[in-house]
């Protein structure tokens, strides 16, 4: 994890600072706003099949994207350092066991199609494992080398 983030720095890598909140008073404010919208939609469209639909496949779509940001991370880094074994094995095991339930028990498309994709993120993350490893990235090293480059000169100067 880097020393200096774009979060603490107020600045963010992300497209027009999305989901970068000034304040955590303004985060809720969001997620209140968020939640009366979609409890009047809800009110007004909830016994429609295709908006039950729509909100179901929305909801389970960005929920199969979570593991997304890590398979990214791992793939700049050429390293799966600090992130543990467990934690895969849970995403994988767990994932998988969602994806064959969710089949043998007939649950409606949407369900085994986010399954499906969550699960082949899972895998792509495992095979980043097998390829990369868990050696420290050169960033690490790198800052382990500056560090210790520092720590010789105040020993220097003393």
């Amino acid at each position: 994890m880097p020393k200096l983030s774009p979060e603490g720095l107020g600045s963010s890598k992300r497209p027009l600072s999305f989901w970068q909140w000034p304040t955590y008073a303004q985060y809720i404010e969001f997620l209140c706003g968020f939640i009366l919208c979609q409890a009047i939609l809800y009110l007004i469209l909830g016994r429609s099949d295709i908006y039950v639909n729509i909100l179901g496949f929305v909801a389970l779509g960005l929920e199969s994207t979570l593991p997304i940001p890590q398979l990214i991370s791992n793939f700049r880094q050429r390293s799966l350092y600090g992130f543990r074994m467990s934690t895969l094995i849970g995403w994988f095991g767990g994932d998988a066991f969602k994806t064959v339930y969710f089949f043998m028990q007939g649950s409606p498309m949407q369900f085994r199609i986010c399954a499906i994709f969550q699960l082949s993120i899972d895998v792509a993350i495992v095979i980043q494992r097998l390829v990369y490893g868990n050696a420290p990235p050169m960033s690490v090293i790198m800052d382990e080398v500056d560090e210790l480059e520092e720590a010789l000169a105040l020993a220097d100067d003393n």
